[in-house]
């Protein structure tokens, strides 16, 4: 998405063609029935994208970048019912420069992308009306060392595969020769875990929930969940991080229940999530305004901005670049000489 916005008119019959988001489509779905840790919402935003493209171009519309940007914000509006996380999306991740004259475009596309997802799915809380709150004596404790751990596990996310997609080492240049055997392991790591866990299949929303829930969960979940998800992104198969990222932070919110068990739990482990998505994703408002939508938890608002300003400082200082702009760069080149994909 980041890289058809350089080319929109070329990037309709490539990066977001309607061949390539139902190719995706179906295979996200082959994806999540098949166990693999992804989530709906990366090909929702390619084909919420490639609708605007199609729509443009069947009214003989010029298509600008900003056309692609509302399709995008409007797609992660409607996988998670979260209005304001789709608008702060926009502005933080999926435009570089976002412009005054962008907002009434994106905003019209995600109001239309709610109506109509709420008519097909019902107006529903994603997590559940969780309405956690924890005391400033606590937050003033709990918030840094969330924040830190979230970071520090979101930026080592980000690194991985980062360092796995666009570098220059042994392992990354095996997968390049061997990318079907490389995506065999990766398929054997993560069936490997689901089977011994039980856990880590899909999008980790059922255990994710149970620990905001106040259920207690194994301490391993966090570490099995990030390596099965690292595991599915990097071997190629379509499908989102957003869901699966948040599963992961709600592990790391399970393991600082040890070091808090006084502290309210569902609080704790929602400051885990805000935390560690800021860390992979580094779009902080993002963070906070998606994990308020999704449980319902305003009252949790303060420290989840504290815990994911922090994240996004120790995320930045392990991985100097932001994880989406640097996968960008691998689709821009192509795009550039021609189009290809």
């Amino acid at each position: 998405m980041i890289a058809a916005q350089k080319d929109p008119e070329r990037a309709t019959a490539s990066l977001v063609s309607v061949r390539t988001v139902l190719g995706k489509a179906m295979l996200t779905l082959a994806a999540v029935m098949s166990g693999a840790s992804v989530g709906r919402d990366g090909p929702t935003v390619q084909i919420a994208a490639s609708i605007m493209g199609v729509t443009h171009r069947l009214l003989r519309v010029p298509l600008r970048g900003a056309v692609l940007i509302a399709g995008g914000a409007a797609g992660v509006a409607a996988a998670f019912n979260t209005p304001l996380a789709g608008l702060l999306f926009a502005i933080e991740e999926l435009a570089s420069a976002y412009e005054q004259k962008v907002t009434l475009l994106v905003i019209a596309a995600i109001v239309i992308a709610g109506m109509v997802a709420q008519s097909v799915q019902g107006d529903y809380v994603y997590f559940g009306v969780i309405g956690a709150h924890m005391p400033l004596s606590a937050a003033l404790v709990a918030v840094p060392v969330a924040g830190v751990a979230g970071g520090a596990a979101g930026g080592l996310f980000a690194r991985a595969m980062l360092a796995l997609a666009t570098g220059t080492g042994r392992v990354t240049r095996w997968s390049k020769r061997r990318p079907v055997a490389f995506a065999a392991l990766c398929g054997l790591v993560v069936g490997g875990l689901g089977v011994a866990t039980g856990l880590t299949w899909g999008t980790g929303y059922g255990a994710a929930r149970a620990m905001i829930v106040g259920t207690d969960a194994p301490l391993w979940f966090g570490p099995a969940k990030f390596a099965a998800t690292l595991a599915t992104a990097v071997a190629g198969l379509p499908g989102g991080i957003f869901a699966p990222s948040l599963a992961v932070g709600a592990g790391i919110g399970n393991l600082l229940q040890w070091l808090f068990p006084d502290y309210p739990a569902s609080a704790i482990v929602i400051l885990g999530m805000a935390a560690y998505f800021a860390g992979v994703v580094r779009a902080p408002l993002t963070a906070v305004i998606i994990l308020s939508e999704t449980t319902a938890s305003r009252g949790l608002m303060l420290p989840m901005f504290a815990a994911a300003f922090i994240a996004d400082a120790v995320s930045q200082f392990i991985c100097r670049d932001k994880l989406y702009h640097g996968l960008s760069r691998t689709f821009a080149m192509p795009l550039a000489e021609g189009g290809r994909t």
